[in-house]
């Protein structure tokens, strides 16, 4: 029996095994691999499809110096999307409902982001501190506050995504035991509970796109804030 709610986003373990792991190599092994025919099937040529918009999209403004990032951050966005719609699963674990995990991978990439600002184009970077035009007496409270803002993000991008399928997976959780509970005593009112919980999944499964989709946009744009200026141009001219 489960003493509390949130014991379904314990990381279980079968056989010694942590489940966590097994969950992190399913996306791979159910994606399609490209092929050397000249023609592909329908769903490779749908993903391949997807990766060329995302990536075209999600690229567009940035400078041409961060195009070497597409790879990463295109194969990121179908890790994070099949993680969290295989998460919506009957008997499944769902790895990004943990903090930990969402923190390892939002910390390293945006670290990555604010180094190449640094070493690319340290005047601009650290112009980000401080807004031009700031009055005199407010630099040292903007400094402050700016580099905090600027050390909060991974930590917002971890709770971001921890906190939406956690709600979410607590919602499907809470009206379908309802809908149990309900269905003998009011059947009327389960099944108007049952519908409640089919629209409810079907919006989790947009959420769970869309926060995917959430968390490599704004690593995009961190790119994006350190991947132009006086730097790309001195590049190009040389």
């Amino acid at each position: 029996m489960t003493v509390s709610l949130f014991d379904q986003f314990m990381s279980p373990t079968f056989l010694g095994i942590p489940l966590i792991a097994l969950a992190l190599l399913l996306p791979w092994l159910l994606l399609p691999t490209p092929t050397v025919r000249w023609l592909d099937n329908r769903l490779l040529t749908l993903q391949n499809w997807f990766i060329i918009r995302f990536t075209s999209q999600i690229f567009q403004p940035i400078n041409q110096n961060g195009h070497k990032w597409a790879l990463l951050l295109s194969s990121l966005m179908i890790f994070l999307i099949t993680l969290n719609t295989l998460g919506l699963l009957p008997y499944t674990f769902t790895p990004t409902t943990q903090l930990s995990m969402n923190m390892a991978l939002a910390v390293p990439i945006w670290l990555a982001t604010v180094l190449i600002g640094l070493r690319n184009q340290p005047t601009v970077a650290l112009g980000h501190l401080l807004p031009e035009g700031t009055p005199t007496l407010l630099i040292p409270v903007l400094i402050i506050i700016e580099t905090i803002s600027l050390f909060i993000r991974p930590l917002a991008l971890g709770v971001r995504l921890t906190a939406n399928l956690t709600a979410g997976h607590l919602l499907i959780h809470l009206i379908s035991t309802a809908a149990f509970v309900l269905f003998p005593m009011m059947p009327t009112v389960a099944i108007l509970t049952s519908i409640l919980l089919f629209l409810l999944t079907l919006l989790e499964v947009a959420v769970a796109m869309i926060q995917a989709y959430v968390f490599v946009l704004l690593l995009s744009l961190y790119l994006q804030e350190n991947t132009y200026g006086p730097s790309s141009t001195r590049l190009s001219h040389s």
